[in-house]
């Protein structure tokens, strides 16, 4: 009796070492796949993230979040109307790559401290619709209707204060590097009134950005660069409007 104990006993300890050593590989697969598919998982948090503090429909086609380095990488993020089927299905911004580096000692203490950032607006995209609405002013509208976060006045501070009420304190950028492609005007009314015009700012470099008043340089070779082609958004009615990027800008409350 006692050496059939035994071996069933054995048997038991081989079948539960089995199930064990089942189960570990099941937790090994599933956490490979798990890390395998997190940028996959982490993108539709951040679309819905960007949707909701933008008020746009945001699309991204590949997003990299570096679990051995603080490296965060967008790729080919579109930002839509919400009732962009109005205006052609065209995107209002089209952006081939957010590349972000950050400070991990920073974040750790609530800080956020960039290091490296690179911003290529690809395409800005204005649509006039067929029914006369234009896609960038529909959203100029959107943004001056929503009131701002409390205790804060300023609608260009949203992202400031989303970030303080996260527990969480902008501490700059040391290296911003920024390129712009195109300017588009579509008109789906009238396609003899479609205009482009070519940007081409290149990895135009700043250096120590700790507010919206150190990008003043980079606001004013956009507007040189762009020229005319806002005039129409900002005042349709007055021939004589600068129609700069500053103007639309303002105009939209940022």
């Amino acid at each position: 009796m006692d050496a059939m104990a035994k071996l069933s006993q054995m048997v038991m300890l081989k079948r539960l070492f089995k199930w064990g050593l089942g189960l570990l590989l099941l937790a090994i697969a599933l956490a490979v796949i798990f890390f395998l598919s997190l940028d996959s998982i982490v993108r539709v948090i951040v679309e819905h993230q960007i949707s909701a503090q933008s008020g746009l429909e945001a699309k991204i086609g590949k997003f990299h979040i570096g679990l051995a380095e603080p490296v965060i990488e967008i790729k080919n993020l579109r930002l839509y109307s919400t009732n962009h089927t109005e205006f052609g299905d065209v995107p209002i911004l089209s952006i081939p790559e957010i590349h972000v580096e950050y400070d991990p000692v920073a974040y750790r203490k609530g800080e956020i401290h960039i290091t490296v950032l690179r911003f290529n607006l690809g395409e800005l995209d204005v649509v006039k619709g067929r029914g006369g609405e234009t896609n960038l002013l529909s959203l100029g509208l959107e943004s001056a209707r929503k009131p701002p976060p409390p205790g804060n006045s300023n609608g260009g501070s949203t992202a400031l204060a989303e970030l303080q009420k996260r527990g969480l304190e902008f501490k700059g950028i040391d290296h911003l590097s920024v390129s712009v492609g195109t300017f588009k005007y579509l008109d789906l009314q009238n396609q003899s009134n479609n205009l482009e015009q070519k940007i081409d700012i290149n990895n135009c470099v700043i250096t120590n950005v700790s507010s919206a008043a150190d990008l003043g340089g980079l606001i004013l070779l956009l507007g040189l660069r762009s020229g005319d082609f806002f005039k129409p958004l900002v005042d349709p009615d007055d021939a004589g409007a600068g129609g700069s990027a500053q103007d639309l800008i303002k105009m939209l409350g940022h």
